[in-house]
């Protein structure tokens, strides 16, 4: 379904602390092999450690590995290392000028930056799916100083989809909870969304 609307990339939940759209790796496989290109594959991961990661990678295959909680510099160089020919996008959970210092200092490492509004600081991780929208001034500051692809997410929806890319000007953009109706993709949602990121694009 997202494909057909024009998703450029599906990302493929792994085992997370909390947060909805978590699949078993080996559907994750299942549908990373399946999937057409140029559309990419993200398995999203909330392992922290390189060795767990280059196997979770080995296990489903995507071409992407989008990293949920803050990865060490150090880690971040070892997978670059170990998975060369995989693309790394770092998430930043955007909470004040603090955010705008994590992701300068591993920008260089990772070939996109990715913005969200968990929160990693809590008992349980959010880490993802929240719904809510962090303060997109921060966010379009830290587009306007990294060197790489920022993109966003966190409490975007068809409603404010517009809005956020004129005050942000991502690279792209990243939905999970907002096109979805009682857990599960809402095609009517997906539809109004797509329709509202086109009037931005072609602006």
């Amino acid at each position: 379904m997202a494909v057909r609307h024009g998703a450029a990339a599906l990302g493929l939940v792994s085992r997370m602390p909390s947060g909805p759209g978590v699949i078993e790796e080996a559907r994750i496989a299942e549908i990373a092999a399946r999937v057409p290109p140029p559309v990419a594959t993200f398995l999203l991961s909330s392992s922290t450690q390189v060795e767990e990661l280059v196997e979770q990678h080995q296990r489903t295959r995507t071409n992407t590995i989008q990293l949920v909680d803050s990865v060490p510099r150090e880690n971040l160089r070892a997978l670059r290392q170990a998975l060369p020919g995989v693309r790394l996008v770092q998430v930043i959970h955007v909470a004040g000028q603090a955010s705008v210092d994590e992701a300068l200092a591993v920008a260089s490492e990772v070939d996109a930056l990715l913005l969200d509004s968990g929160n990693p600081s809590l008992a349980v991780k959010e880490l993802g799916g929240t719904g809510r929208a962090h303060d997109w001034e921060v966010s379009r500051r830290i587009r306007e100083l990294s060197p790489v692809p920022v993109f966003l997410a966190g409490g975007l929806r068809p409603e404010n989809i517009v809005e956020a890319v004129r005050r942000v000007g991502p690279f792209g953009v990243d939905i999970c909870s907002g096109l979805r109706t009682n857990g599960v993709l809402d095609e009517e949602k997906v539809t109004r969304f797509f329709r509202a990121l086109d009037t931005v694009t072609a602006a």
